[in-house]
């Protein structure tokens, strides 16, 4: 399924690869690489609350701070959250930012190889092989309770709004 036009980047309207998820769907399955190529898979994380946060490249200033801002975050939350990013970059290239960020709770994964999960989350920019920025909240049966796919490209997300939706599924005031 193609979706034209649900986002811009710098302006001009893209093409989205993948459904539209919305709260209520049940979470697609995925596998993705950790920076030191060990595969992480939502059933690796079955029983946890999870935000995943999607960056088109941790080497832009926004994604960076999306990180950044999600990983602070994450450390006052409990050990029934995880908190994720994911993004096409190369794991080495996640290993190599994570490290240099200082990023501690955070796990940073790569959709590099085949973009499986861009295109199951609806959120692959067709025209670019980049992610498009969103942000999704799953409950720990893998239910999708909140959905942001960023309108430009280029903006912050609602952290806000992700961060409510969150701690409507936990005992943590976020």
């Amino acid at each position: 399924m193609m979706r034209k036009g649900e986002v811009t980047m710098k302006g001009m309207p893209v093409t989205l690869e993948g459904p539209a998820l919305a709260p209520g769907d049940d979470a697609p399955g995925f596998t993705l690489l950790a920076p030191d190529l060990r595969p992480v898979s939502l059933g690796d994380l079955r029983g946890k609350i999870k935000i995943i946060s999607v960056t088109p490249s941790l080497d832009t200033q926004v994604c960076d701070m999306q990180a950044r801002k999600f990983d602070k975050e994450a450390l006052r939350l409990g050990v029934q959250t995880v908190v994720l990013n994911v993004s096409l970059d190369l794991p080495f290239a996640i290993k190599r930012f994570c490290t240099e960020a200082g990023i501690e709770r955070l796990i940073a994964l790569s959709d590099h190889r085949d973009a499986a999960f861009g295109k199951a989350y609806g959120v692959l920019i067709a025209e670019h092989r980049l992610l498009a920025r969103a942000v999704f909240v799953l409950d720990a049966k893998d239910v999708i309770r909140y959905v942001q796919i960023v309108p430009e490209v280029t903006d912050h997300p609602d952290y806000a709004a992700a961060l409510r939706a969150l701690g409507q599924l936990t005992a943590i005031k976020v």
